[in-house]
């Protein structure tokens, strides 16, 4: 189990994290923060499950974890400052305080796959995943949903990108409090760039992104675009240039050709 007292020690925000709900196991930490209005509302409150039930990644795909093993956290955001601004640039401040927890604490090279993979020498160590719930046409609640593989040994199954975990990279176990703290201070001060300059985020995923610049297939709704991963908007959307023509793309999966 995870050691709060532990954990706690380590934090060192002024919002996020200092609501902290510890479960056993749910459905879904994403969907606890959600659907828990009356229970869960206030911004910056942190979701860790050991376990989930329905854990899942983008397009529904289904987010295996080993109880114990792992980390799989939500961060509720209901604060007005960020969901009316540019949400999506939340998903990037995540993935880059996930990429930047791990080059801190063990010195190990992350990659950024667009849009929200944290890589391992082309391994995949960490998936991001936002979910939100509307009122009228705005965004009244959003969650920013986060698992790291930490101590996990081996990942049975068949993936798109080979998964990998923090102890298979440096060869033993780590001390999971200590990268949730240093994920969740990270975090902190990332989002506080939402407001004020949210180029600095991009830009720094970009430096982290080897993608660009290189030619790719974007899959899509069954779909399949190819061409050069030219950049990322102001927004986060991926550039896609083909011949003398560029495409703007919400989402998709992204693979080298």
């Amino acid at each position: 189990m995870l050691d709060i007292e532990k954990f706690d020690i380590k934090l060192d925000t002024e919002i996020i994290g200092r609501h902290f709900i510890s479960a056993d196991e749910v459905s879904s930490t994403n969907s606890e923060l959600l659907n828990n209005k009356e229970i869960y509302d206030s911004h910056g409150t942190v979701f860790f499950a050991e376990n989930q039930t329905e854990g899942k990644g983008r397009k529904n795909k289904v987010w295996y974890s080993v109880s114990n093993m792992n980390l799989t956290f939500s961060i509720l955001v209901t604060d007005f400052k960020f969901l009316r601004r540019k949400v999506n640039i939340l998903n990037y401040a995540a993935s880059l305080a996930v990429a930047l927890s791990i080059e801190n604490l063990f010195q190990l090279h992350t990659e950024l796959k667009w849009p929200n993979d944290v890589l391992i020498g082309g391994k995949k160590v960490a998936g991001i995943l936002m979910e939100s719930t509307s009122f009228g046409s705005k965004i009244d609640r959003l969650v920013v949903g986060i698992g790291i593989n930490v101590n996990q040994p081996s990942f049975p199954g068949k993936f798109i990108i080979e998964p990998t975990s923090i102890r298979n990279e440096l060869g033993h176990i780590v001390e999971r409090e200590r990268v949730l703290a240093e994920v969740l201070n990270n975090s902190e001060e990332l989002m506080s760039n939402v407001i004020s300059s949210s180029s600095i985020i991009l830009n720094e995923w970009r430096e982290r992104c080897r993608m660009i610049g290189e030619r790719i297939t974007v899959l899509s709704d069954g779909n399949s675009k190819r061409g050069i991963f030219q950049d990322i908007d102001e927004n986060g959307f991926l550039i896609l240039r083909s011949g003398d023509k560029t495409e703007t793309l919400h989402f998709g999966e992204v693979s080298i050709r």
